[in-house]
C-alpha cells in the first residue's frame, strides 16, 4: 500500500468544526495567533488521520504506537539506556546496577575488589599489578628466553641479601620500570632478582623455577606464590620467605615488592588476603651450603633448646631466650659489649654481640644484621 500523501488546506470560512468555531470566537483580532491555531488544528487532524491509516495497515489485532508525550521530564538520574545490555536501570528496582555498585565498593565476599587490600595502615597488602615476562632491562635487553635447563646456583644467604638490598634502597614499585640491576620493579621482578634468574619472570612462570614444598619445609629464600588465573596481572602476588617470626609458625618475615616500595615486615601466614591460595616453592638452583647465610637447615644434632623464632629478639623483647642468647655469646667470647651481663631485656649490646658473632662466621650483609636466626642459634649451642 502506498503511503498516504497529505497537504495542508485552509478550511472554508463557514466551517463548523470545533477547531474553526473556537478560532472564530476566541481569536478574532490576532492574525498571528489565528494562523498558529489553524496550524495546530490541522496538525491534530493530520495526526489523527495518520493513526487511523497506520492502524488499518497493521491489522485489526495490532495497535499503532501512541504518540510521545511532549516535554516529558525524566526521573532524576535516568538516562536513555533501555535496550543496552547491562545498562544501569533507572527504575529503582532492588538488584539494579546501582545496588551492585554499592556491593562492589563494600568488599562483600565474592565481589571483585582490590587483591590484598586492607584498611590497616601497617602494610596489610596493597594492589600489586605486575608486568609480563621480560629480559633484563626490559625490551632493550633482547628477546624473552625459555626456562634454561641449568639454573644459576645461589645460597639462601645470597637470596636474602639481594632482597634486603632492594629493601634498603627502598626501590619504588613499578610494573614498567627496571632497577639498575635490570629487574622489573614489581613483585615478580623482585623474586626474579632475589633468585638471580636470567630474566624477569611473572607469577605465571616463576613456578617453573621451583619445586612445591610444604609449610613445614619452608626455609629462608623460598617463595610463597599466589597466581590467580582469573586476573593474572592484577590479582596475583609473590613474596620471599625470610624465616618464622613466632614459635607457633603463624607469622613470618616477608620480603616483598609492593607499593610504594620494597619492604621487609612480619606477615601472617600465608598472607594478609587469599591466604589459602599461596603455595610454597623452593628455588631449584638453591645450594645446600650456608656460607654467608643464616640457613634454616639444621643438622641432625641440634641445640637442646630449639630456636624460638625471630619475634623473641629485637627492640622491646624481654624473655628468657634473650638471657639464654647472652649467656652463649659470653661463652663464645662475645660478652665484651655488655657491662651488666646477660639479662632478659633486649638491648643494643645484645645486637652488637650477635652481629660480631655472625661476622666471625664469615657472614655479611643481611646475614650479619645482629638479630639471631636458626643458624646463628644452632652455632651458638655447638
Amino acid at each position: 500500500m502506498e503511503a498516504p500523501v497529505f497537504e495542508e488546506i485552509e478550511p472554508a470560512g463557514d466551517c463548523d468544526c470545533p477547531g474553526c468555531t473556537h478560532r472564530r470566537r476566541a481569536l478574532p483580532y490576532s492574525p498571528v495567533l489565528r494562523t498558529s491555531a489553524a496550524a495546530a488544528a490541522r496538525s491534530v487532524l493530520v495526526a489523527a488521520a495518520t493513526v487511523s491509516v497506520v492502524s488499518a495497515a497493521l491489522g485489526a489485532g495490532l495497535a499503532a504506537p501512541a504518540p510521545a508525550a511532549p516535554h516529558a521530564t525524566p526521573h532524576p538520574g535516568a538516562s536513555d539506556t533501555s535496550g543496552i545490555p547491562g545498562a544501569p536501570s533507572a527504575s529503582g528496582v532492588p538488584g539494579a546496577s546501582s545496588a551492585s555498585s554499592a556491593s562492589s565498593a563494600s568488599g562483600t565476599p565474592g565481589v571483585s575488589g582490590t587483591p590484598g587490600a586492607s584498611a590497616d595502615d601497617d602494610g596489610a597488602g596493597e594492589e600489586t599489578p605486575q608486568g609480563p615476562r621480560a629480559p633484563l632491562y626490559g625490551p632493550v635487553g633482547g628477546p624473552v628466553q625459555s626456562v634454561p635447563t641449568r639454573l644459576p646456583a645461589i645460597t639462601r644467604a645470597e637470596i636474602i641479601s639481594r632482597a634486603q638490598a632492594w629493601v634498603t634502597a627502598r626501590v619504588p614499585y613499578s610494573t614498567t620500570a627496571f632497577w639498575t640491576d635490570g629487574y622489573r620493579q614489581d613483585c615478580s621482578g623482585f623474586v626474579s632478582m632475589a633468585w638471580k634468574l636470567p630474566q624477569n619472570e611473572w607469577t605465571g612462570s616463576l613456578g617453573q623455577y621451583g619445586v612445591k614444598i610444604t609449610k613445614a619445609e619452608l626455609q629462608p629464600g623460598d617463595m610463597l606464590l599466589f597466581h590467580n588465573p582469573d586476573d593474572p596481572e592484577r590479582g596475583s602476588h609473590v613474596v620471599l620467605f625470610g624465616g618464622w617470626a613466632d614459635s607457633g609458625h603463624t607469622s613470618y618475615i616477608a620480603y616483598e615488592q609492593t607499593p610504594p616500595h620494597a619492604r621487609r615486615q612480619t606477615t601472617p601466614y600465608a598472607y594478609w588476603s587469599n591466604s589459602d591460595r599461596y603455595v610454597p616453592y623452593r628455588y631449584k638452583g638453591v645450594t645446600a651450603g650456608t656460607a654467608g647465610a643464616q640457613s634454616a637447615v639444621r643438622p641432625a644434632a641440634g641445640p637442646a633448646t630449639p630456636f624460638p623464632g625471630a619475634s623473641y629478639f629485637g627492640p622491646g623483647a624481654s624473655n628468657e631466650y634473650v638471657t639464654l642468647l647472652g649467656r652463649h655469646l659470653v661463652k663464645k667470647g662475645f660478652g665484651r659489649y655488655s657491662g651488666s651481663g646477660p639479662g632478659p631485656r633486649w638491648s643494643e649490646a645484645d645486637r652488637r654481640a650477635t652481629e660480631a658473632f655472625q661476622r666471625a662466621q664469615g657472614w655479611r650483609g643481611a646475614a650479619a644484621d645482629g638479630f639471631p636466626g636458626p643458624e646463628t642459634w644452632r652455632r651458638l649451642f655447638l
